[in-house]
């Protein structure tokens, strides 16, 4: 149905032609891709999973604190414990790819409880605390005896599954988790929640004023988010098998997150794929150089933040009107 409303000379419209052609062309894409293990060789099953595991972190980073204006720069605290937790469930007998979903459902009811308490914070205050929260979290698994402190450890039930069926079920798994948490955020932005989270981001008093459930609503954000980014953990520790507490609870996963944003478009939906695509371009071809490719992300996010703030698609959609995925609506005359 036309989401188009006509009142006088003013028309509120959410479809385009152009957002339909997007969404079939995405879809279509999207059927191509679910059927990569059959044309892709090792080398791309590796990478494309890689692809979907940033595309997951980075979507729902935007979606906290492009959409709900909750800066976090603790988001490794959940992406640590989604691939702790995979390996203590599969450590206790469950079977290994379970443990990857049980792992991330178990992080993110873990999450509810945090949220009642650091969603308290404010700001800066936020920004900071979640980067506390995670390096507790990882103080406190390191604690574990089977994670051998800085060590780390191994999920070593995967390593008796034969790459040649290990490899497609990470790539189906990753790719199957992008799309549902991609479909799940595309529905959540445009409902009712959505656009209270949005609210409460431009001005947290006005939006309690008109009926929004502020805490409410940004405790379903932020729960999501912290289970997306376990899952991306999860991902992550299927692809590597090591465990490593330093690695994973890592800042630097917040930094590639806030990258990826950045460049994409913060507070767009299409910005934050856009992004993980060219930090994914940028990782292969750079990768390798050590410290410089920390310092040129680093480099390049100060440049985009000084002086293109809005990202690659964020500009794009200002000059050109461009809307592909269309989460909120277009007031045109």
């Amino acid at each position: 149905m036309d989401m188009t409303a006509q009142t006088g000379t003013i028309r509120v419209q959410r479809w385009t032609l152009t957002s339909r052609t997007a969404v079939a062309l995405f879809t279509l894409l999207l059927v191509v891709l679910a059927f990569g293990p059959v044309f892709l060789g090792p080398t791309g099953l590796i990478s494309l999973t890689r692809l979907f595991t940033y595309v997951i972190i980075a979507v729902m980073w935007n979606a906290l604190a492009g959409y709900g204006g909750l800066i976090s720069i603790g988001q490794q605290g959940f992406f640590g414990l989604g691939a702790y937790a995979a390996i203590r469930l599969a450590n206790a007998g469950i079977a290994p790819y379970p443990a990857l979903f049980l792992g991330a459902l178990g992080v993110g009811v873990l999450s509810i409880p945090i949220s009642t308490f650091i969603l308290r914070l404010k700001e800066g205050q936020f920004a900071i605390g979640t980067w506390v929260l995670a390096e507790l979290m990882m103080l406190v698994i390191t604690l574990d005896p089977i994670i051998n402190g800085d060590t780390g450890t191994s999920m070593l039930q995967l390593t008796n599954i034969a790459p040649g069926v290990r490899l497609p079920t990470n790539y189906w798994i990753a790719f199957g988790s992008m799309v549902v948490l991609l479909v799940v955020m595309f529905l959540f932005l445009r409902g009712r929640i959505g656009a209270g989270i949005q609210a409460i981001r431009d001005d947290e008093g006005a939006a309690a004023s008109v009926g929004v459930r502020v805490f409410y609503t940004q405790q379903i954000l932020f729960v999501l988010a912290a289970l997306a980014a376990a899952m991306g953990g999860a991902l992550w520790v299927a692809q590597t098998i090591t465990f490593q507490p330093p690695s994973f609870f890592n800042v630097q996963w917040s930094a590639y997150m806030i990258f990826m944003v950045l460049v994409g478009g913060i507070g767009t939906f299409e910005g934050a794929i856009i992004g993980a695509i060219i930090f994914f371009i940028v990782e292969h071809f750079l990768g390798s150089s050590g410290v410089w490719y920390l310092i040129a992300l680093g480099a390049v996010s100060v440049l985009f933040a000084l002086f293109l703030p809005k990202g690659i698609w964020g500009v794009v959609e200002e000059r050109f009107g461009i809307n592909l995925l269309p989460v909120g609506y277009r007031i045109r005359r």
